[in-house]
């Protein structure tokens, strides 16, 4: 019996501190917080945080849809906008929807118009608002794409730039802007610029353009990486990579009203109504409005534009050659250089 006691009793230590052996020590507990700190404030180290988040977002994304109200904005006007081109009708100037006139390219008429059709004619918005979701991962993915190549950014970033945004997700599965569709083809060029893929990237950047005429905006800066890596004929041939997509997309609206298709879907004089803005809320309705007010902007914006030119973007690239081949130019650019002129 005692005998017994006695080895019940050594099995117990033997047990105990085969247990203690096993616990974290010192050592081992500042190794695990070394790689916590690593994968939350490591840039050279985004792709555990970049899979966390995706996870994560599917999650949000299906509980915004199932638990927030839809708000319809714009969705019905897209719709009745593209149902004009479906009933037969190609001129620009007679196609509209409730809130106005037709005013983007014609490769929104064709995205949206697959869309008019997936989801029974723009009725089924659950499904609508599911595709949206699919966008947005999509653009999720394409964006911690870019910021694994600039590797400056930590991972924790990422939670605040996505996660947390009331704001992108209300735009994306919420009110099923058009925005989302024009910036994938955006951020894709993006992504494929990186990769030296320049001829793609334009292609990719001028169906987005296709989509929104704002993308535009970007086009000083991608004009600029063309001079210095192309050289002038290769710009020659990049630029007419972007252009042909928009004439071959129009064709259908060139043919019935050349003029109208240009004046509606690139307007740059067009006035938008005070109630949808955001960042001018802080000025009276009468001065948004005055043409004087979108000329000043029109105005800063180019001057902006200069100034950088000359003040960041020579100083970044040293001094601009400008050379008919791209024969001892700077082909292959750091994704610095890339993302600090197009951001």
């Amino acid at each position: 019996m005692a005998a017994t006691a006695n080895a019940s009793a050594r099995k117990s230590v033997t047990k105990m501190a085969s247990s203690m052996r096993k616990m974290p020590g010192p050592r081992s507990l500042s190794t695990h917080v070394e790689i916590v700190k690593r994968l939350i404030l490591d840039p050279n180290l985004p792709v555990p945080a970049m899979a966390a988040l995706f996870i994560a977002e599917i999650l949000v994304n299906v509980a915004v849809i199932w638990k927030i109200k839809y708000t319809e904005i714009d969705w019905v006007a897209y719709m009745q906008e593209v149902e004009g081109v479906v009933n037969g009708t190609y001129d620009y100037m007679q196609l509209k929807g409730d809130t106005g006139p037709l005013v983007y390219p014609a490769g929104f008429v064709y995205i949206f118009m697959g869309l008019y059709y997936v989801t029974s004619l723009g009725s089924n918005l659950r499904l609508a608002q599911y595709i949206f979701m699919g966008i947005y991962l999509l653009n999720l993915v394409i964006v911690f794409d870019i910021y694994r190549f600039a590797k400056r950014v930590p991972p924790y970033v990422f939670f605040f730039m996505c996660a947390l945004s009331y704001r992108i997700h209300s735009i994306y599965v919420l009110r099923l802007f058009n925005d989302p569709v024009a910036m994938l083809f955006l951020y894709g060029a993006v992504n494929l610029f990186l990769r030296g893929r320049w001829s793609w990237g334009c292609l990719m950047y001028s169906l987005g353009v296709s989509v929104k005429m704002n993308l535009l905006l970007f086009a000083p800066a991608l004009l600029f990486l063309l001079v210095v890596t192309q050289g002038v004929r290769g710009t020659a041939v990049h630029l007419t990579i972007c252009a042909l997509p928009q004439v071959i997309l129009a064709v259908p609206f060139l043919l019935t009203n050349p003029v109208g298709y240009l004046l509606r879907s690139f307007d740059i004089g067009r006035q938008f109504f005070y109630v949808w803005t955001v960042n001018w809320r802080l000025i009276p309705e009468e001065i948004f409005l005055s043409r004087g007010f979108q000329g000043m902007l029109l105005l800063m914006h180019v001057l902006l534009l200069l100034a950088f030119f000359w003040w960041r973007w020579i100083k970044m690239f040293g001094k601009v050659k400008l050379q008919w081949s791209k024969a001892g130019l700077r082909q292959k650019l750091g994704p610095h250089h890339i993302l600090c002129l197009v951001f």
